[in-house]
């Protein structure tokens, strides 16, 4: 089985450098690239039905075509990687960084000559300094080799690219959150329309795309629209998919596998099974603001279509355990500690709605609940669900709880009646 985005990243976790990843083929995808139209390049992306893998999943080619285009458009326009990756459960753009960023630093140069932009940016999250010092290393390789700068492989194209460390948010990796960030602002999200392919970083045309989708970018370009789909088993997107898993499986770990594999191919084969001694009880499939799933919907594929008609969505494709010695209440109560926490304050249903979600969950595993405590949570599921909230923050923190309520309804209210929570002893 092809695993093109991982196969060249080495096992021991050191960086594959630039005469590697040209000896594995690198840069041929931006040759390519650069003999084509940019027009061509944006319809092979189009073609290979590439799915945003930041957890929108919006189709990457579609969003780039609402740039505008020819002689006249507002310049510079600008390519920005979301190197953010603050989701909890989430860790697989780490990873590719890590191990090979010249891989996103390719894709990011033909998704800039597809666009025409002049400028780009690595927005990378905080706590990644070894990413961070890979990245530098890596642009300048870049730089030294005309990959970057003026003129790139003898063409008229040219291309900057910089490394912007963020001061740490989870807002950040909301897109137009992550702009303001970049300009210097609070990371407050903003109103759309326009929308950033239209005006976004200091208001000129912008593309941003999560480090894994632009990381698939060089493969398509250098072997094809049908053979990336010919690599899915999904009917609506092509290509690889990171998927990892963790909590308490033999193998928490991450694995690169056709889009479209099942939870239980995921848990049980790659992730190696529960641990000894515990069962499945339930699964967040894509990072913590995303829907439980329950050991009933293994076999849904884990895409952009099934795992929604499940009632959850795919997200990052990174699946959160939960098991059954673990606290549904509980895990919910530190899931939305966290989404508390990262609110930007910026609209009152999350600012307002989510302590007050966590307090009460506080209170239920204090073993101070009250019946009433069930309709107001489901009460801030409404409050804060999609359309109610400024951005998607409050409606993902939301998912979980929302989910828990409906499949493990008869421990929060055992938390209630007994005034206590039986897995405190553990």
């Amino acid at each position: 089985m092809e695993r093109p985005l991982t196969e060249h990243i080495k096992k021991d976790g050191t960086v594959l450098s630039l005469k590697e990843y040209e000896a594995a083929g690198g840069y041929q995808g931006l040759r390519n690239a650069l003999k084509m139209s940019p027009a061509d390049v944006m319809q092979a992306v189009k073609d290979s039905k590439l799915r945003g893998r930041g957890g929108a999943g919006f189709p990457t080619g579609t969003k780039w075509s609402f740039v505008p285009m020819g002689p006249d458009t507002p310049t510079p326009k600008y390519i920005v990687a979301n190197g953010d990756e603050m989701e909890p459960g989430t860790f697989k753009d780490r990873l590719l960084i890590e191990g090979n960023p010249h891989q996103l630093i390719e894709g990011m140069i033909i998704s800039a000559y597809a666009i025409g932009a002049s400028m780009s940016y690595i927005f990378l999250r905080w706590a990644y300094h070894e990413a961070a010092k890979r990245v530098l290393v890596a642009l300048d390789e870049a730089y030294k080799a005309g990959y970057l700068g003026e003129n790139i492989l003898g063409t008229s194209f040219s291309l900057d690219m910089d490394l912007h460390t963020s001061v740490g948010r989870y807002i950040c990796g909301e897109e137009t959150a992550l702009l303001n960030a970049l300009e210097g602002k609070r990371a407050n999200p903003r109103n759309k329309p326009p929308f950033p392919q239209v005006s976004g970083l200091f208001g000129k045309p912008t593309i941003v795309n999560n480090v894994e989708t632009f990381c698939n970018i060089p493969h398509i370009l250098a072997k094809g629209a049908q053979w990336y789909i010919s690599l899915s088993k999904s009917e609506g997107g092509g290509g690889t998919k990171l998927y990892g898993a963790s909590g308490r499986v033999k193998n928490p770990a991450i694995w690169e596998l056709p889009l479209g594999t099942t939870l239980r191919e995921i848990i049980e084969e790659h992730a190696g099974g529960m641990l000894d001694g515990y069962k499945l009880r339930g699964v967040l499939p894509g990072g913590a603001s995303t829907d439980f799933l329950t050991p009933d919907h293994m076999d849904v594929k884990m895409d952009f279509e099934e795992v929604p008609k499940a009632g959850s969505r795919l997200g990052t494709g990174t699946v959160i355990i939960l098991d059954d010695k673990t606290c549904p209440v509980g895990m919910c109560l530190t899931l939305e500690n966290f989404f508390a926490q990262e609110s930007c304050g910026w609209c009152t249903p999350c600012r307002e709605g989510l302590p007050w979600t966590a307090k009460i969950l506080a209170a239920m595993e204090e073993g101070n609940g009250k019946p009433e405590d069930i309709d107001h949570l489901t009460f801030q599921t409404h409050y804060n669900a999609p359309g109610n909230t400024f951005c998607a923050l409050a409606p993902g923190a939301m998912e979980p709880l929302q989910s828990a309520l409906k499949y493990f309804r008869e421990e929060f209210d055992e938390h209630i009646n007994t005034h206590q929570c039986k897995y405190h002893h553990h």
